[in-house]
């Protein structure tokens, strides 16, 4: 039952993703067909998993324990938390306080997650604003 629950809230949000990636539009035409089709092409897929997800068998499945299901909780607030902050912290920052966050919930060292996480927000940073020349924020602090 648990699968068919997911499929449907996920049926909802990608019907939300159509909608609003039906809604993009760039000033200037930098590709030939625009900033449209990629969103729609992965949310259209999304969608199609998901009906696929509804009509198939359920397997009997248990739910997970209450502590895989209270990480899971904390995963998905730090993933909206870092949504959110990205502009305003910038992402060197806001990933490594996910990265950090992540590494804490898998029972990595307080020492270790914040190293990692200060090493790869980075070093991601780094590779993608210089190296592949995409220009990602440095947020309200560095600007």
């Amino acid at each position: 039952m648990s699968d068919r629950i997911f499929a449907g809230i996920w049926l909802l949000l990608c019907v939300g993703g159509l909608f609003i990636a039906w809604q993009i539009h760039s000033e200037y035409s930098y590709e030939p067909v625009g900033p449209r089709p990629f969103p729609m092409g992965i949310v259209g897929l999304m969608l199609l998993c998901s009906v696929a997800l509804l009509l198939r068998h359920p397997d009997t499945l248990e739910w997970p324990p209450r502590r895989t299901l209270q990480r899971l909780l904390v995963m998905v607030i730090i993933l909206l938390m870092y949504a959110w902050g990205f502009e305003w912290l910038g992402f060197p920052i806001a990933t490594a306080i996910l990265t950090m966050v992540i590494g804490l919930l898998f029972n990595a060292s307080l020492p270790a997650a914040g190293i990692s996480g200060v090493v790869l927000g980075i070093l991601l940073w780094y590779a993608f604003d210089r190296l592949l020349d995409v220009t990602l924020p440095l947020g309200a602090w560095f600007n």
